[in-house]
């Protein structure tokens, strides 16, 4: 049972107590996944999450306090994406493939993903990092995630913002 959307999100000690509250006691202060098979460690917990109607979900291994990105690009400025990068084996698409249709456009390398019932797009393939996988940090269940820290990504200085983040889909 997931924390009630009331309950902050806090870091150590203070979140095992809240989780403890509301889903009995926690033996171990390592992360608690809900993800099968995922890479859980110190460093990474398993955070899932899809699109608005739940037909698309996914999970991904990323640290509890996530640093993400905000583009001022045309296309994510206007739809609000707040970008996670991972590498793609740290992104696993759990249901709703059926249901993705892709956008592309400019030099065709990203492959914008979304949903074609909500049209929310939670994830897709970055032009940045096209061997890895963008995750919309507005898609994740809140649940897992302790802190978001954001930086900019300056898209009207392109080549240099790209090289800064470059290595984010590499392990």
């Amino acid at each position: 049972m997931p924390l009630p959307a009331y309950v902050p999100n806090v870091a150590g000690v203070a979140k095992i107590a809240l989780a403890a509250l509301y889903l009995g006691p926690v033996e171990s202060s390592e992360p608690i996944s809900a993800c099968p098979g995922a890479h859980v460690t110190s460093t990474f917990v398993c955070h899932t999450g899809g699109c608005h109607c739940g037909r698309v979900r996914f999970e991904v291994d990323a640290p509890a306090r996530i640093h993400a990105l905000e583009c001022n690009c045309s296309i994510c400025r206007m739809t609000g994406f707040l970008h996670l990068i991972v590498p793609a084996a740290r992104f696993r698409l759990v249901q709703g493939a059926d249901v993705l249709s892709e956008y592309t456009f400019n030099t065709g390398t990203a492959k914008h993903r979304f949903c074609s019932v909500c049209g929310i797009k939670s994830f897709y393939v970055p032009r940045s990092n096209p061997d890895g996988y963008d995750v919309n940090v507005h898609c994740l269940d809140r649940t897992t995630i302790d802190a978001v820290d954001v930086s900019q990504f300056d898209d009207t200085r392109r080549e240099e913002s790209e090289a800064a983040i470059r290595d984010l889909s590499r392990d």
